[in-house]
């Protein structure tokens, strides 16, 4: 009996694709034309060159005739052409010719082929000295009493687009890029205590750190030890106006640049709670100039608003000059809703002690919100006054409205 081999089919990927991409590179040269009552008069046929300015890979010149370019027009117009001014063949270009209104007015006398679809496509220069341009740019007398001659001087601009086109293929090796592990590197540096030169010693703890970090990343390190007054051979600092766990959480951010948890500061079997904790970090954040840190603790507290929190919350963004934050618990706390809750809060008794001139604050957003919902009140009652004229009996039925002019209409449904 004969061998059966299976038959093994290789299934080849039946899609692929590519992209052909057809795009410009645009480049400009501004040419001014000094003594124009000088060239004036050369004959036609004759020319003023500008300098040669290269735009994708080319060079390109201006030319100018103040007599025109033919003398069939009889020095009645000037001819403005662009000239591919180095070797190429076949170049396919777009062009604008701008004459500059010199009193700076915007009315520019402008040709331009960027703007608007060509019947024919861009246009091809066979080889160097193919010019494109008008014979009859402009009437020579008109020229001479316009706002475009200022002290017997023209100003020419002129922009060239070359047309460029390539293929783009489906990539053939893709290297995936793990995201910046720069913080966690760093946090195991301050984790580790490998070149620490400092301490801190924040109530009965002691915390390690390097001072050149903590300079790059805050203005008053950087001041403390590096600045005019500062000491840089201190290796010892002590920290009064902040609790350890939130100096702890202020160097973790310091090295990782991301708002610590809790539970990373203090372990899960602490009560402190997350609001808490950020509270005390963005009176730090404000304290060290660490603005990053303080925008996430608002953030972040925004976040965890609640009847319980605001009243404390708008205290610490009045004394740390945090205005959206401020703005939100002041909305929240005028809401009627929230109102009586937040008054008979512990925090509500702190913020009355400190910042009592929040209170007027308060009250001005209270009336505000109190107006607001007035109106809204008073829209939704017109609105089911107007409501009376829909048509309530089904199908067949009919219904009255009122037109804008006061009659009444009888309507079939």
């Amino acid at each position: 009996m004969a061998n059966l081999k299976p038959r093994v089919e290789l299934e080849l990927d039946a899609h692929s694709c590519s992209k052909s991409i057809s795009e410009t590179v645009n480049g400009s040269h501004r040419f001014t034309i000094k003594g124009y009552s000088l060239a004036k008069g050369m004959g036609a046929g004759k020319y003023i060159t500008s300098d040669t300015f290269t735009v994708g890979g080319y060079d390109w010149a201006i030319y100018f005739y103040p007599d025109g370019k033919n003398p069939e027009d009889n020095s009645m117009y000037v001819s403005v052409f662009i000239a591919l001014a180095s070797e190429g063949t076949d170049v396919r270009a777009l062009f604008e010719l701008t004459l500059v209104d010199q009193t700076k007015n915007g009315k520019d006398k402008v040709h331009s082929h960027f703007d608007r679809a060509l019947e024919s496509g861009p246009y091809t220069l066979k080889y160097r000295g193919s010019m494109w341009g008008y014979k009859r740019f402009f009437r020579r007398a008109a020229v001479e009493t316009s706002d475009y001659l200022k002290d017997d001087c023209l100003v020419m601009k002129c922009t060239v687009g070359v047309v460029r086109t390539h293929l783009q293929g489906p990539k053939q090796f893709i290297i995936p890029v793990p995201s910046s592990d720069m913080g966690r590197g760093l946090k195991d540096l301050l984790d580790s205590d490998i070149g620490c030169d400092v301490v801190f010693q924040v109530g009965d703890e002691n915390f390690k750190a390097h001072k050149l970090i903590l300079a790059a990343r805050s203005p008053v390190f950087r001041a403390q030890f590096f600045g005019l007054v500062g000491n840089p051979s201190m290796d010892k600092v002590v920290v009064k106006d902040v609790e350890p766990f939130i100096f702890k959480a202020m160097l973790l951010f310091v090295y990782s640049d991301k708002l610590p948890d809790v539970c990373e500061v203090m372990g899960s079997s602490s009560m402190c709670t997350s609001t808490v904790m950020v509270q005390h970090l963005l009176a730090a954040a404000d304290l060290y100039n660490l603005d990053r840190l303080k925008l996430l603790c608002e953030s972040k507290l925004c976040e965890e608003i609640n009847t319980e929190t605001v009243a404390t919350t708008l205290a610490l963004a009045e004394q740390h000059h945090c205005p959206q934050l401020k703005a939100m618990c002041l909305k929240f706390v005028a809401n009627p809703g929230n109102l009586g809750a937040v008054m008979q809060s512990e925090g509500f008794k702190h913020l009355e002690e400190s910042c009592p001139s929040i209170l007027l604050e308060l009250l001005k957003t209270f009336a505000s919100v109190d107006e607001a919902s007035t109106m809204l009140l008073g829209r939704k009652r017109s609105a089911s006054v107007i409501g009376l004229d829909l048509p309530v009996d089904g199908i067949g039925g009919a219904a009255e409205s009122t037109n804008p002019n006061g009659r009444r209409l009888r309507r079939r449904f």
